[in-house]
C-alpha cells in the first residue's frame, strides 16, 4: 500500500501544485519579505507604483472649469503620458509556452492602457534568452491594434537567461533616434519593463546602471523563482516603486492596473486639488495651470483672482460712459440728453425738451443730437443762466399804462407821451387836450391878469414923474455952471 501510494504521490502533487500557489504566503522571513520589492496584493495605502500618494482633495474644492472637483479617479482623468516604453521579455526555456501566452497578455493589457501613436507612447518588444531579438521598433507601429497584433506574434526563444545582454541591446538598438526614440529636448520619458522568471546568465550589474545613467528608467517584474538581489540591481530608484513580483504568471496580469497607474498623468482640474480660485486649466501629463474669469487676472501666485479695470483697459467698447462695478465686470451709460440702446453700449440722442426736463422758463428749442437751448417771449431777454427770462419792452406788453404813446427806453424802462394837441398830465401817463388847458388858464387866472397890468400902469405913472424931476435938476445945475462961467 506505500508502495502504491509513493507511486500515485507525483501525480497527486502535480494536480494540487496549481491550487498551492494560490495560497496566501506565510509571513516567514523570506526574500519575498525583504524591502525593496512589491509583492502583487501588498499595494500600500494610497500609493500607486512610480507615483507618490496623491494628496487629499481640500474640504471646499475650488471652482474647476474643467470638471467636477473632488471626483474620485477613474475614466477620463488619467491620461497615459508619452512615452518611449521597451518590454523586455524572458522567454526562456523555463518559461512555458501557456505561461509566455500570459506575457504577451500583460504586455497586451498595459498597451490598452496607454495613448498609442507617433506623438504619444511609442512602443518596442524586445525578445532574450540566451539570445536576443528586437522583435519590432519603437518607429514600427503606431496603431494600437496593429501593435498588438505584433506582440500576439511573438514566439519564446527558449534558451538561456541572458538579461544583462538584453538590457543593453535594449539601449544599444531600441533606444536610438534611429530606431524611432525621441531626442533629449523632446522630454519624453525613456521607460524599460524587464520581465523574467529565473536569476541571470550575465552580469547586470553595470549595464544596468549605464542604462539608467543614460536616462532609462528600469521596471523589473520577477514571476515565481526569479531572483530578487538581480531584480533590485535592475531597477530605479526607489525601490518600492520599481521592483514587483508575482507567484506564478496565471496572475501577472493583474500588474497591469499596476502599470496603468504608473504611467497614468493624473488630472489635478478634476481631482480637484489644482487650488485654482477660478478657472483650471488642464495641460496634459498630470500639468495644470490656472485662469481667471472675464474681468479678472491671474495674481503673483498663480492661483488667486482680482478684480481687473476694463474701463480703465479701454476695452469696454461703450460709446460714452464706463462704469466699473465691483464684481470686476462693468456697465455703459450716456451722457445727459442720451439713452441707452439695446446693445447695452451704444447711445441715441433723445428730446429733452419732449420730455419736460429742459428747465427753461419760457420756451425750449429741440437743437437734435440730444442738446437743447432756451429762448424767451417776446419782450423779454434771457438771463445769465440762460434757462429764465426777464422783461425787456413793456410797451410791447400792454402793461405799460400810457394813454396815449408808450417809449419804449430799453433794459425794461419807458415814458408815456401824448398825441399831438395833447399835453402829459401830471399823473404821467394820461393826456389832456392844449385848448382846454388854454381856457382854464383863462378864467382860474383873469385877477392875476388884472392885478399885473394895474401894477404896470403904477410903476409906469411912477417913472413918468421921476424922469420929469430928474429932468428939472439937470436944468438948475447947467444954469448954476453957466453962470460961473461968465463972472
Amino acid at each position: 500500500q506505500d508502495q502504491a501510494r509513493a507511486r500515485y504521490l507525483p501525480a497527486l502533487l502535480l494536480l494540487l501544485w496549481p491550487l498551492l500557489l494560490l495560497l496566501p504566503a506565510a509571513a516567514d522571513p523570506s526574500p519575498l519579505a525583504r524591502p525593496g520589492f512589491r509583492r502583487l496584493g501588498t499595494r500600500g495605502p494610497g500609493g500607486s507604483p512610480g507615483r507618490r500618494p496623491a494628496a487629499a482633495a481640500p474640504t471646499h474644492a475650488p471652482y474647476s472649469g474643467a470638471g467636477q472637483p473632488g471626483r474620485a479617479r477613474g475614466a477620463g482623468i488619467c491620461k497615459s503620458r508619452p512615452l518611449d516604453l521597451v518590454f523586455i521579455i524572458d522567454s526562456s526555456r523555463s518559461v512555458r509556452p501557456l505561461e509566455f501566452t500570459k506575457v504577451k497578455t500583460f504586455v497586451s493589457r498595459i498597451i490598452d492602457n496607454l495613448d498609442i501613436g507617433a506623438e504619444d507612447t511609442r512602443v518596442a518588444v524586445v525578445n532574450y534568452a540566451s539570445t536576443v531579438k528586437i522583435e519590432f521598433h519603437l518607429q514600427t507601429h503606431s496603431d494600437k491594434q496593429a501593435l498588438k497584433r505584433a506582440v500576439a506574434r511573438i514566439a519564446p526563444l527558449s534558451t538561456g537567461t541572458m538579461s544583462g545582454l538584453a538590457i543593453q541591446t535594449a539601449m544599444d538598438k531600441a533606444f536610438t533616434v534611429e530606431a524611432g526614440a525621441r531626442g533629449p529636448n523632446s522630454n519624453i520619458p525613456k521607460v524599460a519593463i524587464i520581465v523574467t522568471d529565473g536569476r541571470p546568465q550575465d552580469q547586470v550589474n553595470e549595464v544596468a546602471a549605464r542604462a539608467r545613467a543614460s536616462g532609462i528608467e528600469l521596471y523589473a517584474v520577477g514571476v515565481d523563482r526569479a531572483d530578487m538581489e538581480s531584480l533590485r540591481l535592475m531597477a530605479s530608484e526607489p525601490l518600492d516603486e520599481h521592483v514587483f513580483y508575482v507567484e506564478t504568471y496565471g496572475v501577472i496580469e493583474k500588474l497591469s492596473s499596476r502599470f496603468q497607474e504608473t504611467f497614468c498623468a493624473l488630472d489635478p482640474c478634476l481631482l480637484g486639488t489644482h487650488q485654482c480660485q477660478h478657472v483650471c486649466i488642464s495641460d496634459g501629463e498630470g500639468k495644470h495651470h490656472c485662469e481667471c474669469s472675464q474681468g479678472y487676472s491671474l495674481n503673483a501666485d498663480k492661483k488667486t483672482c482680482s478684480a481687473i479695470d476694463k474701463c480703465a483697459l479701454n476695452t469696454h467698447g461703450c460709446e460714452h460712459i464706463c462704469v466699473n462695478d465691483r464684481t470686476g465686470s462693468y456697465h455703459c451709460e450716456c451722457y445727459e440728453g442720451y439713452t441707452l440702446n439695446e446693445d447695452r453700449k451704444t447711445c441715441s440722442a433723445r428730446d429733452q425738451c419732449a420730455l419736460g426736463t429742459h428747465g427753461c422758463q419760457h420756451i425750449c428749442v429741440n437743437d437734435g443730437a440730444g442738446s437743447h437751448h432756451c429762448e424767451c417771449y417776446e419782450g423779454y431777454i434771457l438771463n445769465e443762466d440762460k434757462k429764465t427770462c426777464s422783461v425787456r419792452n413793456k410797451c410791447a406788453l400792454g402793461s405799460h399804462g400810457c394813454q396815449h404813446i408808450c417809449v419804449n427806453d430799453g433794459a425794461g424802462a419807458y415814458h408815456c407821451e401824448c398825441y399831438t394837441g395833447y399835453t402829459l398830465n401830471e399823473d404821467k401817463k394820461t393826456c389832456s387836450a392844449i385848448e382846454e388847458a388854454r381856457r382854464l388858464i383863462s378864467t382860474e387866472d383873469a385877477c392875476a391878469c388884472e392885478a399885473t397890468l394895474a401894477f404896470q400902469d403904477k410903476v409906469s405913472s411912477y417913472l413918468q414923474r421921476l424922469n420929469s424931476k430928474l429932468d428939472d435938476i439937470l436944468e438948475k445945475l447947467q444954469a448954476n455952471e453957466y453962470g460961473q462961467i461968465h463972472r
